[in-house]
């Protein structure tokens, strides 16, 4: 009886996310769904669709931005609340265009994320954009 208890909460409360790209530094991480990450922290989101990626991918990024920040860009170059998080490249790796993403005071329910990396699909491009509460699966642990 107690397995299956736990076999039926446990994918209610846990999930595991992978990521593909070298975009973070590890691979696999352990999301509590539900729990709202704070700036800083690992997020882990739904995509939305569009470019080389499916409606519903799991993707994990850092918290950069929250409600009321300033979101700023410099020529490609962008910035939350005057500290530098990115610079949006022209094209994508394979070639394609990539339009930079949104600036301007984040709005209740939007949220900025990044990742270190250069190749890093995130919300310095138009594609991603800033995430919206509703995409937020929860907060992610980097396991490896």
């Amino acid at each position: 009886m107690l397995i299956a208890v736990i076999a039926a909460v446990l994918p209610a409360c846990f999930t595991l996310g992978i990521n593909t790209s070298p975009s973070l530094p590890h691979r696999l991480y352990v999301i509590i769904k539900g729990t709202e990450p704070a700036k800083g922290h690992l997020v882990a989101f739904r995509w939305q669709g569009g470019g080389p990626y499916a409606e519903g991918v799991t993707f994990v990024k850092v918290l950069a931005g929250l409600p009321g920040d300033t979101i700023a860009a410099v020529g490609r170059d962008f910035y939350v609340n005057e500290i530098y998080v990115g610079t949006a490249k022209p094209r994508s790796l394979s070639g394609t265009p990539l339009e930079s993403g949104p600036v301007g005071i984040l709005p209740s329910g939007r949220f900025y994320v990044q990742a270190p990396h250069p190749d890093s699909l995130d919300s310095r491009y138009a594609l991603t954009g800033w995430i919206a509460q509703g995409q937020i699966i929860g907060r992610a642990y980097a396991i490896f």
